[in-house]
């Protein structure tokens, strides 16, 4: 008994939690959406239900008024038929109906009254007209108002025969509910008009520095100029600033990189003309590779560190770069396979994009005997993945190659001639254009680059 009382009062919140989701999943994401939606949405609703209570009320006075009349005249045509001569009163009849009334009136031989229909419970006309006609007539009466061609059919059971007449609907009923549905349309679609005009010119300022954040993630320079409301204006001036901030760390960056780079190259450039002007013994030898070792070392730690954040985006041709890519490599004699679909055009850092499909394409190279490139554009993302057959990376380690100076202990490792930063430097090179990187299993058996960029 317990379960099915608390299953009583959870159905309802289960019922309401679902109807909430089913509405959430429809409800429009975008702000402009979203804004037109709370302005016009209630003053839709209160105008309507204020001109259907106005109008409602406005129709029922109306109908009441004509259902009386048209019920006076019915008894005023009953009194008529009983106070003149039968021989006389239905020409009389006939006469003041038609000319006067403007109703068909006709004196049929008595007879029952047919059963009376259920009355529409929404029928203002029914639920009118048969009060007054209570209110006026001593007879027993039936009415029809259901006729299709707009006409009111009523009987009335005199004492020695029955009154059939007929009338138009518009003598009894006022139907003006398409004057409510006009005037509902006209003041919505003025609304929403207004609505829309405002809500747009204080949705764009938002748009415009959404677009100009996007750009600035993707590395390109778009012009933004804070506009719109004050929290808006606000909003964009931080925005500004902030990226004012962040240009010139990177330029700071860049800088103190620079002279870092000047002082140890002519440090390295030191000790190989040193070794030069030792000969050619063993010990010079073993020295040189250590030389160059702490060169490659160096450099990829500045690149990393670089990050070519002073390069300009420019339109880059992603198919040269990969093609150029597949040349290297063959004649380094590995199997080197290429797949183009779609425009490879991005805009982007030209070395930069070089340097990453160069790191991916170089891991491929160093652990695998036979690569396979696909690149495919579908208007919004350029993807390109980078298949290999070598030893691959175990699935529970994919994540850490892309993390600087990790070595993984595995077959395929870092630690062969190289800094650990080849993967890391491509991710880095990938999200500053607002791309990414994944590593997966190949099909080939070995492991798979998947690189993605804005188009």
């Amino acid at each position: 008994m317990s379960m099915e009382i608390i299953e009583a009062f959870t159905a309802p919140r289960r019922w309401w939690r679902g109807f909430a989701g089913w509405l959430h999943e429809r409800m429009p994401k975008g702000l402009y959406a979203r804004a037109l939606l709370i302005v016009i949405l209630p003053i839709v609703l209160l105008q309507s239900a204020v001109a259907y209570v106005y109008m409602e009320r406005h129709w029922e006075a109306i109908t009441d008024r004509l259902s009386a009349s048209v019920a006076r005249d019915v008894a005023a045509i009953a009194d008529i038929y009983s106070s003149f001569p039968q021989d006389k009163s239905h020409e009389i009849l006939s006469r003041i109906a038609i000319l006067d009334l403007n109703m068909q009136a006709t004196v049929l031989e008595k007879q029952a009254l047919p059963v009376p229909a259920p009355k529409p419970f929404f029928s203002l006309l029914d639920h009118t007209l048969t009060r007054e006609l209570k209110r006026r007539l001593k007879y027993p009466f039936w009415i029809n108002t259901a006729d299709p061609g707009n006409v009111v059919e009523i009987r009335v059971a005199l004492d020695d025969a029955t009154l059939h007449i007929l009338t138009s609907r518009t003598q009894a009923y006022a139907t003006n509910s398409y004057i409510f549905f006009i005037w509902t349309t006209v003041a919505s679609v003025v609304i929403i008009a207004i609505a829309t005009s405002f809500l747009r010119n204080q949705v764009r300022p938002i748009l415009r520095l959404a677009k100009a954040a996007e750009e600035f993630g993707k590395g390109r320079d778009a012009p933004f100029r804070p506009t719109g409301a004050r929290e808006v204006r606000q909003a964009g001036a931080a925005f500004v600033e902030m990226k004012r901030r962040v240009e010139r760390a990177i330029e700071q960056r860049t800088t103190m990189l620079n002279g870092v780079s000047h002082d140890l190259r002519t440090i390295i450039t030191r000790f190989k003309l040193s070794l030069a002007l030792m000969g050619q013994g063993n010990e010079a030898a073993e020295m040189r590779k250590d030389v160059e070792e702490m060169e490659r070392i160096v450099e990829a730690y500045l690149a990393f560190a670089r990050g070519d954040g002073g390069e300009t985006p420019a339109s880059t041709d992603i198919g040269a770069i990969l093609r150029d890519l597949q040349a290297d490599t063959q004649r380094l004699g590995v199997e080197a396979r290429l797949e183009i679909a779609g425009n490879p055009v991005v805009v982007a850092r030209p070395a930069a994009v070089r340097r990453l499909f160069a790191n991916l394409v170089g891991n491929a190279q160093r652990y695998g005997k036979r690569i396979d490139v696909a690149m495919s554009n579908d208007g919004k993302t350029l993807n390109v993945t980078i298949d290999d057959d070598g030893p691959g990376i175990p699935v529970d380690r994919l994540e850490d190659a892309f993390r600087p100076f990790y070595r993984l202990d595995e077959s395929r490792n870092q630690d062969h001639g190289n800094s650990g930063l080849g993967l890391a430097i491509a991710r880095d090179i990938a999200r500053a254009h607002g791309g990414e990187i994944s590593l997966c299993r190949s099909p080939l058996g070995g492991l798979r680059a998947s690189v993605t960029l804005p188009v």
